[in-house]
């Protein structure tokens, strides 16, 4: 920190004889460099510190102190805290004397010199701070520490009524988005039920994607990496969800700020989502194991006691949030809750519950989360180690259906799952488990990637009791043949007599007729039914037309 002499220097005579006043000493000197040279000394007394401290008003005092624990802060943030400086020249300053009657406590502190600003390098640039030369930092008499405690309180019995426990299915969730990447088909755009409490963040296809790239299960053109994902697929499910945490964890690129519902970023500007996270990991480290908390006394904690949590030099001012219902940019102190709050409680609700971190609770079905509790397997989460307890993976339990299709249970090997999904069309997941389905089309899409029939029997005969050998035969039938049938919607003309049809055939609208069906029936091109009935009515016949929606037009 600059000394006493260097945090003084630029304060001009007047205002170092407002200094002088307010310790009770006399000042005489010509102009302010003599004037300096003899007050530094005189402030650095001991004794004289300890009864201008102990004469200060509370408020004054208590941020002295703070200064004093915390060391240098963000100038805007002790401010916003403790009170303007107000800013104003010599003159004004002489004729209003400020110093007799302070607005604030920032104000007290400013005319004793118990309070110094500078600009002071940092990773982002170079940020104005809040300090206490360190001369003066050893000389205040020592204060009684409000003992450190976690932020905020336990939860109430009623902010816990209808709790909301995590589990491990994100693994599993893990394992669907990669077998749809690698198969190049989109995602489901929402992993798991529906959310039971208001405001939860749901686990999405893209917020799922950023969590695998983070972990380096993705290429960048964002296929899984083989090998990666087959190790990770492999794992452990203890083993598998630290590598997601702990991808979490050490992640830059994972940001939460952009992330948050309901919010865009807007303009060139930047953040620290590693830095930010670690924060609020550190004011969490408090909350008691297994032990519910209230997330609203915690945000509410976090305001009044480290507001500015990810913003390091406290503007508030600098990045473009802009609310996409009202279009509104969040631009100032007065948007904490609706930005630096909700990122707390996304943080919370989001990641720290998908990972098996946090299990929620709320007061009542469809109101939002009030209460959070670490799990038996966070501390080793958090420390990037396997947690114990999960339950281990089967090796068998596929079900191979006569109809084609597969009913694969939630605790089915991850990767034996990836390797027949690969095979397979996407059909749902319930609570149970997950559904596929065997089409010429996934099949053949196999193919292309080198897979077989063979490999497809081998894997259901290894992961099910049985295979339908009604099913067996029509992988092989479709191996040696192709599809050997075929459902299409037609629309079909039928006439009395087969005279219409040779009749139609030899107009112009003979161009609208598809494969003939009989001599008094003949498939519609698409689009072409209603030229068809013009076309027949200019013949000389008339027609109607029994279709259950009605068809676009097509282009002659």
């Amino acid at each position: 920190m600059p000394t006493l002499a260097e945090s003084l220097q630029g304060r001009d005579l007047g205002e170092l004889r407002i200094i002088a006043e307010l310790w009770g000493l006399e000042l005489d000197a010509p102009d302010s460099r003599l004037a300096l040279q003899r007050l530094v000394p005189a402030l650095l007394d001991p004794a004289l510190v300890e009864e201008v401290v102990a004469a200060l008003p509370e408020a004054a005092r208590a941020a002295l102190h703070e200064l004093a624990r915390r060391g240098r802060q963000p100038w805007a943030g002790f401010l916003r805290r403790h009170g303007e400086l107000r800013e104003m020249g010599a003159g004004r300053r002489d004729r209003e004397r400020p110093h007799l009657q302070p607005v604030s406590a920032v104000e007290v502190l400013w005319y004793r010199a118990l309070l110094a600003r500078a600009f002071f390098e940092t990773p982002s640039g170079a940020q104005e701070f809040a300090y206490l030369p360190d001369e003066l930092l050893k000389l205040l008499p020592p204060t009684a520490s409000a003992p450190a405690g976690p932020l905020g309180r336990p939860a109430y019995p009623a902010e816990v009524a209808h709790p909301l426990p995590t589990d491990d299915r994100l693994l599993d969730h893990a394992c669907t988005l990669l077998a749809a990447l690698r198969l190049g088909l989109p995602p489901p755009a929402e992993f798991g039920e529906q959310p039971t409490a208001a405001g939860l963040p749901a686990l999405t296809g893209t917020l799922l994607g950023k969590l695998l790239h983070a972990a380096s299960l993705l290429d960048p053109s964002g296929l899984p990496a083989p090998e990666p994902a087959r190790a990770f697929l492999e794992a452990p499910r203890g083993a598998a969800l630290a590598q997601l945490a702990g991808a979490w964890l050490s992640s830059d690129t994972f940001d939460e700020l952009r992330l948050l519902p309901g919010l865009s970023a807007e303009g060139d500007w930047t953040n620290d989502p590693r830095r930010t996270r670690q924060a609020v990991l550190t004011f969490l480290s408090g909350v008691p194991p297994l032990t519910w908390w209230s997330l609203p006394a915690f945000v509410a904690a976090v305001r009044q006691q480290s507001p500015d949590f990810q913003r390091p030099a406290g503007d508030y001012d600098s990045w473009f949030l802009r609310h996409q219902a009202s279009g509104e940019f969040l631009r100032g102190f007065e948007h904490w809750d609706a930005v630096d709050g909700a990122l707390l409680r996304y943080l919370v609700c989001g990641p720290l519950h998908w990972l098996g971190i946090a299990d929620l609770a709320c007061p009542a079905p469809g109101s939002p989360p009030a209460a959070f509790r670490f799990t038996p397997w966070a501390a080793d989460l958090l420390q990037g180690a396997a947690p114990s307890g999960l339950p281990p993976e089967e090796t068998s339990g596929l079900l191979a259906r006569s109809d084609a299709r597969l009913f694969l249970p939630r605790r089915l090997q991850r990767l034996a799952r990836y390797q027949v999904a690969r095979f397979c069309e996407w059909e749902k997941e319930t609570p149970e488990g997950y559904h596929y389905r065997l089409t010429p089309v996934s099949l053949e899409r196999a193919r292309k990637q080198g897979l077989t029939v063979a490999h497809l029997l081998a894997l259901l005969r290894k992961h099910a009791a049985g295979v339908p050998p009604s099913l067996v035969r029509a992988l092989e039938r479709w191996e040696q043949h192709g599809a050997q049938a075929r459902l299409e919607a037609l629309v079909v003309l039928r006439v009395t007599v087969p005279e219409v049809l040779q009749a139609l055939r030899a107009s112009r609208a003979a161009r609208y007729l598809g494969e003939p069906l009989s001599p008094t029936a003949v498939a519609i091109k698409p689009g072409a039914a209603q030229k068809v009935l013009a076309a027949l009515a200019e013949l000389g016949f008339l027609g109607e037309g029994r279709l259950n929606e009605p068809e676009k037009e097509v282009t002659q």
